[in-house]
């Protein structure tokens, strides 16, 4: 990653996939005045899909969820520029697509400082052609052999000891070739030893239940045991 620094802001981009200013990178309109913008997502706040001539990018700003983001919305105490949020979730993107892993190649990020606290934004690579486990759920089942490779994806993840706060089937994506993905590494981290690996297969198992229960999503309990397998290999 290059890295471009000034006294109050810090970005880091790969060159190879960034070919647009990277000032003006994080900001909507420019994309808008672009006409480069392919879609939205709302969550916390809006992702926006943005389109180069390289390929497909999510752009998002990082937002607080729950009450105290009612209260300060997208404000982070400044600890330092590698401790930023936006940095340690590039790194950790990094980190999975060089040990194989299928998740979103980190394009750039940026951090802004105010004094002693920081505004931050991420652009990755958008999966092409995909759709999270709970759109594809709601049509069909997955195969048995679908289902071994969703828990071989996650052994690969937990094999490079990175722990994914937010595993759930929303997080997880089939694209067009059938391959699946893990997105939306905010916050998650390495950590050390296997003790927590169990804790972070139940709660996927638990947003399989949570999904059952609201949407009648096609799974069964018996289909975890083929995602359980597909993680032992």
């Amino acid at each position: 990653m290059h890295v471009l620094s000034n006294a109050n802001s810090r970005i880091w981009l790969n060159p190879d996939l960034l070919m647009t200013p990277p000032e003006s990178s994080f900001d909507a309109e420019f994309w808008q005045q672009r006409d480069a913008v392919i879609g939205s997502a709302k969550g916390r706040g809006t992702t926006w899909f943005v389109k180069t001539d390289k390929l497909e990018m999510a752009l998002r700003h990082y937002r607080r969820g729950g009450l105290f983001g009612r209260l300060v919305a997208d404000s982070y105490v400044f600890l330092g520029w590698e401790k930023t949020r936006c940095a340690q979730e590039l790194a950790l993107l990094q980190r999975l697509v060089d040990g194989g892993v299928n998740v979103p190649r980190p394009v750039a990020a940026r951090a802004v400082r105010h004094g002693c606290y920081y505004q931050a934004d991420i652009l990755v690579e958008k999966v092409p052609n995909a759709s999270d486990l709970v759109a594809v759920l709601k049509q069909r089942s997955l195969s048995q052999d679908e289902w071994l490779k969703v828990g071989a994806l996650i052994r690969q993840m937990h094999d490079l000891q990175v722990c994914h706060t937010d595993l759930n089937i929303h997080n997880i994506l089939m694209d067009g070739e059938g391959a699946f993905w893990l997105i939306d590494f905010d916050k998650c981290y390495q950590s050390k030893g296997d003790s927590w690996k169990a804790g972070n297969l139940q709660r996927l198992l638990r947003s399989l239940h949570k999904e059952l229960k609201k949407c009648g999503i096609l799974w069964q309990e018996s289909h975890w045991a083929y995602l359980e397998q597909g993680y032992t290999r």
